[in-house]
C-alpha cells in the first residue's frame, strides 16, 4: 500500500485508471447493446475527458471523505486491515458514483436528456452503474491495484531490494 504523497497519488492514478477504463467499457455496452473486442478501443475514447475529472474528485474531494467516513464505520486500530479497506471501497463506490454518473449523463447522454429530463437520466445512469461499479471495485479493479502496490507484486519486491 501507498505509505508517501507520491505513493498515494500514483495509487489514486491507477486505482481511477482501472475503475475508469472498466465502466467506460460497461457504459459502452450497455449503450451499444454489443459486447466484442470494439467495445475496449471505443472506451479508450471516453478515458481523456472521464480520467482527469474522477481523479480530481477522488484526490480533491471523496478520497478524504471515504477514509474519514470509513474510519467512523470501521475501527482501523483494532479490526482486520482488509475490514478497513474494503469499508473505504464502498464509501468511495457510494460517492463516486452518483458524481461519475452525473459527468457522464452531462457528456454523452444528450439524446436520453432530451427524451427524459436530466434528472431521471441521471437516476438511471446511476441505478445501472452502482452495482456494476461496486462489484468492479471490491472484486477486480481493487484487488489489481493494491496487488500492483503489494509485497507479493514481484516488481515491488525486485525494486525494494534495488534500493
Amino acid at each position: 500500500m501507498p505509505k508517501s504523497k507520491f505513493e498515494q497519488i500514483i495509487f489514486t492514478l491507477c486505482m481511477v485508471l482501472v475503475m475508469v477504463y472498466g465502466m467506460v467499457c460497461y457504459n459502452v455496452v450497455l449503450n451499444t447493446h454489443v459486447f466484442n473486442n470494439s467495445v475496449f478501443f471505443a472506451a479508450l475514447h471516453e478515458l481523456p475527458i472521464m480520467v482527469p475529472i474522477a481523479f480530481i474528485l477522488e484526490a480533491l474531494l471523496v478520497g478524504r471523505f471515504a477514509f474519514h467516513k470509513a474510519s467512523q464505520l470501521v475501527d482501523p486500530k483494532t479490526s482486520h486491515p482488509f475490514h478497513f479497506v474494503i469499508a473505504i471501497s464502498v464509501v468511495t463506490v457510494i460517492c463516486m458514483c452518483p458524481l461519475m454518473s452525473f459527468a457522464a449523463t452531462l457528456l454523452f447522454q444528450r439524446e436520453a436528456v432530451a427524451a427524459n429530463g436530466f434528472l431521471g437520466t441521471w437516476l438511471k445512469t446511476i441505478a445501472l452503474n452502482f452495482p456494476m461499479a461496486l462489484c468492479y471495485q471490491l472484486f477486480y479493479a481493487g484487488p489489481f491495484v493494491r496487488f500492483l502496490f503489494s509485497e507479493r507484486n514481484p516488481l515491488v519486491r525486485f525494486l525494494k531490494k534495488a534500493n
